[in-house]
C-alpha cells in the first residue's frame, strides 16, 4: 500500500510540474499570438478602390483580348477579375459593398463561357452584360458615379492583344 501511495505522490508531483510548465508555455504562446495580431493589424491592407482599379484594368484588357480573339489571354483576364473580386470579399469582409460583389459572378461566368467557346458574337454581348452588371452593382452600393463602359483605347501600351496567327 505504501508503494501505491508513493507512486501516487510521484504522479501528483509530476502532473503538477507538467501543468505548471504547460501553463507557462500556454502563456508564452498567448503573448506571441497577441504580438502577431498587433503586427498584422499594422500591415498594409488594400482598400476597395485598389481592388476595383485592378478589376477595371483586367476588364479593359479582357475587351481587347476578346475582340482580337486572343482567347488564352481573354480566359486569363476573366480569371484575374474573378480572383480580384474574391480577394476583395475575403480581405474586406467588413465593407458593406463587398456583400454585393457576388451579383457580378453570373455575368462573369457567362463571359467565361463565350471565351471558352471562342465565340466573338457571344463574347461581345456578354462583355456588355458584364459592364452593365458592374454598373448595377455600383448603383446597389450607392457608387453610381463610377460608370463602367466599353474602353475606347488599349489600357496598357506594352502588351500585345492580337494573336500571332499565321
Amino acid at each position: 500500500m505504501k508503494r501505491y501511495i508513493f507512486i501516487l505522490c510521484l504522479l501528483s508531483v509530476y502532473t503538477f510540474s507538467f501543468l505548471s510548465c504547460n501553463d507557462t508555455k500556454t502563456e508564452n504562446l498567448r503573448r506571441e499570438l497577441d504580438s502577431l495580431k498587433t503586427k498584422m493589424n499594422n500591415v498594409y491592407k488594400p482598400g476597395l478602390g485598389e481592388f476595383m482599379l485592378a478589376v477595371q484594368t483586367h476588364h479593359s484588357k479582357l475587351r481587347f483580348a476578346g475582340t482580337n480573339e486572343n482567347w488564352p489571354l481573354a480566359e486569363f483576364e476573366v480569371g484575374e477579375i474573378k480572383e480580384t473580386l474574391d480577394n476583395a470579399i475575403k480581405y474586406l469582409p467588413e465593407r458593406n459593398e463587398t456583400k454585393d460583389i457576388p451579383m457580378v459572378f453570373p455575368a462573369l461566368d457567362s463571359l467565361g463561357a463565350a471565351v471558352k467557346n471562342k465565340d466573338l458574337k457571344m463574347f461581345t454581348r456578354n462583355y456588355k452584360t458584364l459592364s452593365q452588371t458592374c454598373n448595377d452593382c455600383h448603383k446597389a452600393v450607392h457608387f453610381e458615379f463610377n460608370v463602367i463602359k466599353t474602353p475606347s483605347f488599349v489600357p496598357v501600351g506594352d502588351q500585345q492583344f492580337e494573336t500571332n496567327k499565321k
